[in-house]
Formats: C-alpha cells, structure tokens, sequence
C-alpha cells in the first residue's frame, strides 16, 4: 500500500502533467500558425499589440516549468494569469452559458484557469527536477 504523501505526490505529478501537456498543445499551435488573431483581439480591447506575445509566456514556458518541475508555483502563477486574460478577452461573453451537451460553455479554459491555481498552491512535489523543496517548488 502507497503512503498518503506517495499519493499526494503521484496526484501532484498527474495535475502537473495533465495541465502543463494539454496547455503547451495549444502554445506549440500557436508557435506554428502565430498570434494575428490574438494580436487583433487585444488592439480590439485597447491593449497594445505585444501584449498578444504574452501567450508564449503563458502557454509555452509556464507549462514547461509545470512539467518539469521547476519554479513549478511561478508556472502556475502565469498559466493562470493567462486562462484569466484569455477569458476576460476572448470568453467573457460565455461565462455564464452551459453548453449544448450540459457542461459549461468555457470548461477547457475553467479546466486550464482552475488547474493552475491548484498547481500554484499545491506546487511540484517530490516526483519533479526541482524536488518539493524552495519557494517557487
């Protein structure tokens, strides 16, 4: 039988792992095909246009620190950060509709925002290269 905090830890690796590979999906896409559209949406809301480059932060290096393991509370931190931006900019007018199937019309972007609070406040665990040491971990 696995101790409670081997289980903690496996349940920490498996958060991490699923966030951070199903966020940097969207981040390699974007990487291949640009930010045009994004770079639009936030001249469209009255930022400026580099601030579309923010998505390579949030969906490229956040969840490469969440993977791996490392400053895995930072990468949390800006993966949320992100979600938050992405809904506040491309979903808002979604927030509160329920889909067509019964789920929540934005539950991807819910999934990515909410995961990565958890993996903010829980932070890496023993099973990351950084180890569960240090304040970022």
């Amino acid at each position: 039988m696995l101790s409670s905090a081997t289980l903690d830890n496996l349940g920490r690796l498996v958060l991490r792992l699923s966030i951070g590979v199903l966020l940097i999906m969207h981040g390699i896409a974007k990487l291949f095909n640009g930010v045009g559209g994004i770079e639009q949406m936030v001249i469209a809301n009255g930022l400026p246009a580099f601030t579309a480059w923010g998505v390579y932060v949030g969906e490229v290096i956040a969840p490469i620190f969440i993977i791996l393991g490392f400053y895995t509370r930072l990468g949390g931190l800006i993966a949320a950060t992100n979600m938050f931006v992405a809904i506040a900019l491309a979903y808002k007018a979604q927030i509160f509709l329920i889909s067509g199937s019964g789920g929540w019309a934005i539950e991807l972007q819910g999934l990515f925002l909410f995961g990565s609070v958890a993996i903010m406040l829980l932070g890496a665990g023993k099973y990351s290269v950084a180890g569960p040491g240090g304040k970022w971990n």
